[in-house]
C-alpha cells in the first residue's frame, strides 16, 4: 500500500520544471492533477467491488503492475497528453492498491484487530502518500535530469512490492476465493442517509469537500505560488510542504482520537477557513511565518475534517448501507479536488495566479465558516 500510493504526489514538487520545460499554463499544470484525480475517482466507482470478486491478492497486482506502468509511462512522457494517459493510470491504480490492501490487511491479520489494522492503514496511506513528495522535491531539486530520475525509486520499489506480494502466505480458503466477474460488479455503490439524518451527512460530506479541496490546492499550485511568498523555493520546499501537511495530517487524527465529533468538526472547517485566509493574505505579505502558519492550519483541517467526517460516517450507517455512504463520502471529497482546481487554473491563465488563488480561498471561507457553526450546533453531531 505504501509504495503504491507513494508514486501519486511524487510529480507535484515537479510542476515548475514541467511548466517551464514544456511551456505549459497554470490550468495545463492543474488539469494534470484533475486527470490523476479523475482516475481515482474512476477506480473508487466502478473498481471498488473487484476485491470482494476477484480477491484482494489478484486487485492488488493488478493496481501494482498499472500504477508501475503509469509511472514509466510518466517518466518517458514527451507531451501533456502523453503525460496525462500515465497520470490516469497512476490514479486508478491508487484506487485500486488501497481498497485491496485494505481487505488484505483484514484477511492476513489476527481476528479482533480491527482498530489496529484501521491505525495501519491510515498510518500506511499517510506515510505513502507524505513520502512520494518528498522525494520528488529533493531528487527534483539536486539530481541531474528530475523529469526522468525522479521516478526510479517508485519504479524499483514497485518491483519489489510485487515480489513481496507473491510471497504473501494466504490462507487456504482467502487464497482460492474468486467469483465470476459480472456487469453488477462494476455499478457503482452509493448511498444517501435517511431523511432524518440527510442534513447530518450533508455537513459530513463537507468535511472531505473542503479537506482534499485545499490539500489539492497545495499539491498542484504551491510549486508554482511558492516563489511569491517565501524567499525559498524550489522542487526540495515545495515538496517538503506538501509532504509536511499529510504526514502531520496522519498525527493530527492519531492525536485527536478522543476529541468530541462536534468539536472535531468545527475545528477542523475553522482550521481549513484558517489557512484559505493565510494563503489570501500571503500574496500580499510574503511571510515565511503567515506561509509556515497556513501549512500547519491545512494540516491540522485535512487532518480533523477526516477524522469527524469518517466518524459521523460510520454513526450514522447501518451496516448494510456503510460501504455505499463512505463511497459518497469519498466522491464528496474527490469532486472537491477536482471541481475548484479546473476555476482556479482557468481564473490564473486570464487573471493570473494571485487573483485566481485569492477567489477560491475567499469563497472557501465564506462558506466553510457558517457550515462549521452548523456541524457543531446540529443535534447529531451531539450524540455520544
Amino acid at each position: 500500500m505504501c509504495v503504491g500510493v507513494m508514486g501519486t504526489a511524487l510529480i507535484s514538487p515537479l510542476y515548475p520544471l514541467y511548466k517551464a520545460a514544456w511551456q505549459l499554463r497554470t490550468s495545463d499544470i492543474s488539469l494534470i492533477y484533475v486527470v490523476y484525480m479523475v482516475g481515482a475517482l474512476f477506480g473508487l466507482l466502478f473498481m471498488g467491488r473487484l476485491s470482494d470478486t476477484l480477491g484482494f491478492r489478484r486487485v492488488m497486482l493488478a493496481g501494482l503492475l498499472l500504477g508501475w506502468g503509469g509511472t514509466l509511462l510518466t517518466m518517458l512522457a514527451w507531451s501533456l497528453p502523453s503525460l496525462n494517459v500515465g497520470r490516469f493510470a497512476v490514479g486508478l491504480s491508487s484506487s485500486l492498491i488501497v481498497t485491496s490492501a485494505s481487505v488484505g490487511l483484514v484477511q492476513i491479520s489476527r481476528d479482533g484487530a480491527s482498530q489496529r489494522i484501521s491505525m495501519i492503514t491510515s498510518f500506511l496511506l499517510a506515510f505513502g502518500f507524505g513520502l512520494g513528495p518528498l522525494i520528488g522535491g529533493f531528487i527534483g531539486h539536486w539530481l541531474p535530469h528530475p523529469l526522468m530520475i525522479t521516478y526510479v525509486p517508485s519504479l524499483v520499489l514497485g518491483v519489489l512490492a510485487v515480489y513481496a506480494l507473491m510471497r504473501v502466505q494466504l490462507k487456504h480458503h482467502e487464497a482460492s476465493m474468486s467469483a465470476a466477474l459480472g456487469w453488477r460488479t462494476f455499478i457503482p455503490r452509493m448511498a444517501w442517509a435517511s431523511r432524518s439524518d440527510s442534513l447530518a451527512f450533508m455537513l459530513t460530506c463537507a468535511c472531505p469537500f473542503f479537506a482534499f479541496g485545499v490539500f489539492g490546492i497545495y499539491a498542484s499550485m504551491a510549486p508554482l505560488f511558492l516563489e511569491t511568498m517565501i524567499p525559498w523555493h524550489g522542487p526540495v520546499v515545495s515538496g517538503t510542504s506538501i509532504g509536511v501537511i499529510l504526514l502531520a495530517s496522519a498525527m493530527t487524527q492519531l492525536a485527536c482520537a478522543r476529541m468530541s465529533l462536534r468539536w472535531c468538526g468545527l475545528l477542523g472547517l475553522l482550521a481549513v477557513v484558517l489557512s484559505n485566509a493565510m494563503l489570501v493574505l500571503n500574496f500580499k505579505l510574503g511571510s515565511p511565518a503567515v506561509f509556515i502558519i497556513g501549512v500547519c492550519a491545512t494540516a491540522s483541517g485535512h487532518g480533523l475534517c477526516l477524522l469527524a467526517g469518517i466518524s459521523m460516517v460510520n454513526r450514522i450507517a447501518s451496516p448494510t448501507e456503510r460501504s455505499g455512504l463512505i463511497s459518497t463520502y469519498l466522491v464528496c471529497g474527490y469532486v472537491g479536488s477536482i471541481v475548484p482546481l479546473i476555476g482556479v487554473g482557468w481564473l490564473a491563465d486570464h487573471h493570473g495566479l494571485p487573483v485566481a488563488i485569492s477567489a477560491l480561498g475567499l469563497g472557501v471561507i465564506a462558506a466553510a465558516t457558517p457550515l462549521a457553526v452548523w456541524f457543531f450546533q446540529h443535534p447529531r453531531m451531539r450524540e455520544a
